[in-house]
């Protein structure tokens, strides 16, 4: 083979050997390049499938959820199911359409005006807000206690109850059993909190049994707003309600016809065992002590921070109206001038005359 042989095979070998690694390298971007789109393709997919699990789990979170709401919703706020209201309230949220329309010049934080018989809302103001309520407390120690027990029974006068803070009857003796209906008295007239933690103990057996007492039977009357903690409100703390959730306790008391007498009594002279054997009550409620006409009840409350309440009812003609004012600076005058509008201005009643109310300071 001559030099000139040798040298194109030469060339030869080596254009095949680049011919080959040209193909080499060809199939190995191709190679890269299918591998790059696959991935890229996976990736998409992948973020795809994750949103939509995403937007599945979701779904079912927020179907989850609303189950949840609804039942929240339909508890009361000491978490017990709500049960059906025995008065249903018809007009609540609408207060443009009230028959009532009353401006006052320094209104109550929240009040109510209806028809103790239909539960028509003839005035409103908030309510449904939550708001401290004192004494008024006392209307569902009241129902508990003649719901419990028969007007005979007696009433074990503890140390707990005779050291009791604020209003009271204030001379139950100590260690003595005391007929029940002059503890109810006692109870209502002039808010005695020592009468309410002695009742609270002879129906339940402890103050806090009965506490839970109280939010049972609210719940089973729908008082969506109402919580108690104690049988008295002189503690404030946890113990809320509403003036729609009051005005459905007015007409559950008022039914009961030892409550409704005890309620719409201006004085009582009772069998108590004191020196003297006997105990001197009078009410509280400032439409009695005034004699407004038609009064049939029903309860004052009053602390700093509840300010001053009053649940007042009244009846003329056969027309049973009642009035729920929280923290009024004039809960008399107010409670006065809403029931006086709605007797003559919605029933067509004649005014009747009254004797003035003084000034509420």
């Amino acid at each position: 083979m001559t030099p000139t042989q040798r040298r194109r095979r030469r060339d030869l070998a080596r254009r095949r050997r680049g011919r080959r690694r040209a193909v080499g390298i060809g199939v190995l971007l191709l190679t890269l390049l299918a591998a790059f789109v696959a991935t890229t393709a996976l990736t998409k997919s992948s973020g795809h499938g994750s949103a939509a699990a995403s937007s599945s789990t979701a779904k079912r979170r927020h179907t989850a959820a609303a189950p949840a709401s609804t039942a929240a919703a339909s508890l009361s706020p000491a978490g017990l199911p709500l049960g059906k209201p025995p008065l249903v309230l018809t007009g609540l949220a609408t207060p443009q359409q009230d028959p009532v329309h009353v401006t006052f010049h320094a209104p109550p934080r929240a009040g109510l005006l209806f028809n103790l018989s239909t539960g028509q809302v003839l005035w409103q103001r908030n309510a449904r807000t939550r708001l401290r309520v004192a004494s008024l407390t006392k209307m569902m120690t009241a129902l508990l206690t003649v719901q419990s027990l028969p007007p005979d029974a007696r009433v074990l006068v503890t140390e707990q109850a005779v050291h009791a803070g604020g209003s009271k009857v204030g001379v139950l003796p100590l260690g003595k059993r005391v007929r029940l209906e002059t503890m109810l008295y006692g109870l209502l007239l002039p808010s005695g909190n020592d009468a309410a933690d002695a009742l609270a103990q002879r129906v339940s057996g402890t103050i806090s049994a009965f506490v839970a007492q109280m939010n049972a039977e609210a719940a089973k009357l729908g008082l969506g707003c109402t919580r108690f903690a104690s049988p008295s409100g002189y503690y404030d703390a946890g113990n809320e309600s509403c003036a729609s959730d009051l005005a459905v306790l007015a007409h559950v008391d008022l039914e009961q016809p030892r409550l409704a007498r005890v309620a719409r009594t201006y004085s009582a002279v009772l069998p108590f065992p004191i020196k003297g054997g006997k105990l001197y009550l009078y009410n509280n409620n400032p439409l009695l002590i005034y004699h407004y006409p038609g009064l049939t009840g029903l309860k004052t409350g009053w602390t700093i921070a509840a300010g001053r309440c009053l649940v007042a009812t009244a009846a003329r003609h056969g027309v049973r109206l009642g009035v729920v004012l929280l923290h009024s600076p004039a809960p008399a005058t107010q409670a006065r001038q809403l029931l006086d509008r709605a007797f003559k201005d919605v029933y067509h009643q004649a005014p009747i005359p009254e004797p003035p109310i003084p000034a509420e300071a």
